[in-house]
């Protein structure tokens, strides 16, 4: 039997669990269950014996956050496209299909978000199993969900009434898909016994994928395909081409596709799945005391039933007093408080601090960059404090300042520093003085993390001064670009 190649999609903004997702660090990449992230437990989840090396479908800022927790996962991925723009599912899954199409003609694929929770990976991998005869055969397959309430935040996948017998043993033939449905419809569904929720967990071949492709979305398809062919290697990673991505059109799979599909299945699978697409689901997932609540630690529960307290730093307490069936959830710079059955309204909320204009919305104080990361402390007049962590082996461009000096004082590790011509090791409570206008670098030679605290000082502290002048990651200089908020 052939291997299934994994496509690991993660390019979503993940608003509805703000504010631990956002869209600079959305919940795939954080560990929202478990001491992995979610992604990370997509990847362990489908590989293997069985499974190929994944190919996985992001964008352009998360492309190192994935290399970097593919590779603490010991992963090594089959390739990594950059979409221009995020625009759905389809077009995702179409450029995953053509790339292995064009590497391994007729590979079976598994396309599979890596934002949902499967609490039993080996009862997955067999329902995989049991549904790849069907995709070998021709079938488009669809895992369905067994569903054990009447939920409103799922669509909804019929199957043929003789179908409920043997629902959960094999692939089974669809009747129709159905939208999400109020809490009326929902019940009646769950009554009729013969529903599953829609999962978005698909497996196909790719010259299956393909040829629906052609019947159902040409004109898709074509713009897909040249974006595919004019694709650009960039630091190993495959750029899709930004002029043809230009014309995607913003939909998803089920409509493009699997809605018109006739040969297409459902592989009925009950051992334990979420989506994660509210912060009530992440109560059902977690374990609650004896009074129905789901608490992390820094938090504490007086009184409370049902309810759902969460921390998501050691600097910050949340307390909660008399409070029933509540969500509340803080980070250092915001906090969410809000009922359970209000869960889905999230989205909403992040939707009208955009408007606002207010930067909790998207960012985080943490900002992560392809040698680490950093998060301001401090600022005001003239001074910004920040703590760097710069990864093993991971460097920051040789860059120069306009408008601002810096201080460095290493805490942990040993820091490679360049000025000018000079370079010199400092290691935990050594310092050194960046003038204004050198030319400098920061190196971590390391084996283990490096962190320092910068100090910076100056008549401005804005994140495009900087100009660059070497990069092991080809950033372009930001004095080039107005209002970006990249750094080094």
């Amino acid at each position: 039997m052939p291997d299934v190649h994994p496509i690991l999609l993660c390019g979503g903004s993940g608003t509805r669990l703000w504010p631990i997702s956002r869209k600079s660090f959305p919940k795939q990449f954080t560990k929202i269950i478990g001491e992995e992230s979610l992604f990370q437990q997509a990847a362990k989840r489908l590989a293997g014996p069985g499974f190929a090396p994944p190919v996985v479908v992001t964008g352009d800022d998360f492309r190192f956050i994935v290399t970097e927790q593919l590779a603490s996962c010991q992963i090594a991925p089959r390739g990594i496209l950059i979409e221009p723009d995020a625009c759905n599912t389809a077009p995702a899954i179409l450029s995953a299909a053509l790339y292995l199409e064009g590497i391994e003609p007729s590979a079976l694929m598994l396309v599979a978000p890596t934002d949902h929770v499967i609490s039993d990976a080996e009862a997955f991998r067999s329902a995989v199993q049991a549904a790849i005869p069907r995709a070998l055969a021709g079938d488009i397959v669809t895992f369905g969900i067994m569903p054990d309430r009447p939920e409103t935040a799922y669509g909804y996948i019929e199957l043929d009434p003789g179908s409920k017998s043997a629902m959960a043993a094999a692939p089974q033939k669809i009747v129709r898909f159905i939208e999400k449905p109020n809490a009326e419809r929902a019940a009646q569904l769950l009554e009729s016994g013969n529903v599953l929720w829609n999962s978005g967990v698909f497996l196909f071949t790719t010259d299956t994928i393909i040829s629906a492709a052609q019947r159902h979305c040409p004109d898709l398809l074509s713009i897909v395909a040249d974006a595919v062919s004019g694709a650009r290697i960039d630091l190993g990673f495959t750029r899709l081409s930004e002029v043809a991505w230009s014309k995607v059109t913003d939909i998803s799979i089920d409509y493009a596709i699997m809605e018109h599909a006739d040969n297409i299945v459902a592989m009925p699978y009950a051992s334990g799945w979420s989506d994660l697409g509210s912060w009530d689901a992440v109560w059902q997932q977690g374990e609650p005391d004896e009074a129905g609540n789901v608490i992390s630690p820094n938090t504490t529960a007086i009184d409370c039933t049902g309810s759902l307290l969460r921390s998501a730093s050691t600097r910050v307490e949340v307390v909660g007093i008399d409070l029933s069936d509540m969500i509340v959830v803080a980070t250092l710079d915001a906090v969410l408080v809000a009922p359970k059955s209000s869960a889905q309204r999230v989205k909403e909320a992040v939707s009208t601090l955009k408007v606002r204009e207010i930067a909790q919305a998207v960012s985080f104080p943490t900002d992560y960059r392809p040698w680490g990361w950093f998060e301001s402390l401090a600022i005001g007049d003239r001074f910004q404090v920040k703590r760097i962590h710069v990864m093993p082996g991971a460097a920051l461009s040789l860059q120069s300042h306009v408008h601002r000096s810096e201080h460095w004082i290493v805490v942990n590790g040993t820091a490679k520093v360049t000025i000018g011509s000079e370079v010199q090791l400092l290691t935990e409570n050594q310092s050194v003085y960046i003038p204004l206008g050198a030319k400098h670098r920061l190196e971590n030679p390391g084996k283990v993390p490096m962190a320092l605290i910068e100090v910076q000082t100056g008549a401005y502290l804005g994140e495009d001064d900087i100009e660059r002048y070497d990069d092991l990651y080809a950033r372009v200089s930001l004095a080039d670009l107005v209002n970006n908020d990249e750094r080094s």
